[in-house]
């Protein structure tokens, strides 16, 4: 199957929305997304109208295969594969692990397999790039049986973002990227840190959920456990008032009530305490990971920001890396304020900081043509095995 030939329609289906894009080869010749699904006075009523209308629209003629984004495959799944009933009982097993995204990933599927029943449905799995972590990486330190009972490990999530931007900075770099080991930070409404040794995931800040890790423009990332059982006990919080605080009103908006970066810059420019505050708490977290994570990793060729945030604030960038140049890690501030897929160190610093835009849409598209085709994508994109090796140092 020539890539070149291939036509892919890529959905992601969230919860009341359907975005979509149709690619001819690597090429997007449509997309969109339809939204308020389900809402009363918006919408279409469900996601099969949604996906009826979504089609109806597009030039379908020669389909290919249809990707699916999937938030959590859990240890189940270490590659994108082709869709089939036991796959779909599969993910449904999984929605205890991911309520507010599975059940609307399997509508898509179950929906596009209805409406395309003759074209190959792939699922590629927010999760499985980060399968190569290793079980000390992987593993919470409480009680074993506990843990393997309810599914307690972290997951880690932004997996088809993590691959396709580390790759990217392969290629930026002209270096193979079977032999550099980069830091990839995911900096948008939803943030990650990940680290990619010789294209194999070996530690990520996102854990069980999408909660754990970096600052959030809703989430509020790392914080004491104990911060959970003091506002049962004292506040008398709900646990659902507990989970509600901490997904939707901590992060950014807790810290200033916005939680648009741009809207906190523009203040902190102002001098106001608070945006100031959450601009040092946000990137000091962010410099955290990266110490972490160069430990983690021995040597560090490449960190790279990619997402909203990471693509487009300098500020952050210069920010979350500032004090570091004695581990070789430093940012020209010229090349900082530039455009576009690029290397924003200065050409002496020993390890290149880069900003890379982010692809997953076309990061499913490769995965899904890789399933058809029975092939492995290059290293660092989830491989069709089941456990990719680990590189020994990090095992």
């Amino acid at each position: 199957m020539s890539g070149d030939a291939t036509r892919i329609l890529v959905l992601n289906c969230g919860s009341s929305s359907v975005k979509y894009r149709l690619y001819a080869g690597r090429d997007a010749v449509a997309g969109g997304t339809v939204e308020r699904i389900g809402e009363s006075g918006g919408g279409p009523v469900n996601h099969e109208m949604a996906l009826r209308e979504v089609l109806a629209g597009l030039d379908l003629t020669g389909l290919t295969a249809v990707g699916h984004r999937v938030v959590h495959g859990g240890t189940l799944f270490a590659a994108p594969v082709l869709v089939d009933d036991t796959v779909v009982a599969a993910i449904q097993d999984l929605i205890p692990l991911a309520p507010l995204h599975n059940p609307a990933n399997l509508a898509g599927i179950e929906v596009a397999r209805q409406l395309l029943p003759d074209v190959p449905q792939v699922a590629v799995f927010d999760t499985a790039f980060h399968r190569t972590i290793p079980e000390a990486g992987a593993t919470y330190a409480i009680d074993l049986a506990v843990a393997e009972r309810f599914g307690i490990r972290r997951y880690g999530f932004h997996g088809t973002s993590h691959a396709y931007v580390s790759r990217r900075t392969a290629v930026l770099l002209d270096r193979p990227y079977e032999e550099i080991n980069t830091i990839s930070l995911h900096l948008g409404n939803g943030a990650s840190a990940c680290a990619v040794a010789g294209g194999l995931s070996v530690a990520t800040s996102m854990g069980m959920s999408p909660l754990e890790g970096l600052v959030m423009g809703t989430r509020s990332g790392d914080l004491d456990p104990t911060i959970i059982f003091h506002l049962r006990r004292e506040g008398g919080f709900a646990v659902d008032d507990i989970d509600d605080l901490l997904n939707y009103r901590s992060g950014l908006v807790g810290m200033t009530g916005d939680n648009d970066m741009r809207a906190v810059l523009r203040r902190r420019a102002e001098g106001e305490p608070a945006a100031s505050l959450a601009f040092d708490v946000y990137s000091r977290r962010i410099k955290g990971y990266v110490g972490a994570y160069y430990a983690l990793l021995g040597r560090v060729d490449a960190i790279t920001f990619t997402a909203g945030i990471g693509e487009k604030s300098p500020e952050i960038r210069a920010a979350s890396l500032a004090g570091l140049e004695r581990l070789g890690i430093a940012v020209d501030p010229q090349r900082n304020a530039g455009r576009g897929d690029r290397v924003i160190s200065p050409p002496e610093a020993e390890v290149a900081v880069c900003v890379v835009a982010t692809d997953e849409e076309l990061e499913i598209v490769e995965e899904t043509v890789a399933v058809l085709e029975h092939r492995q994508l290059p290293a660092g994109t989830t491989q069709p095995v089941p456990e990719p090796e680990r590189p020994k140092a990090l095992s």
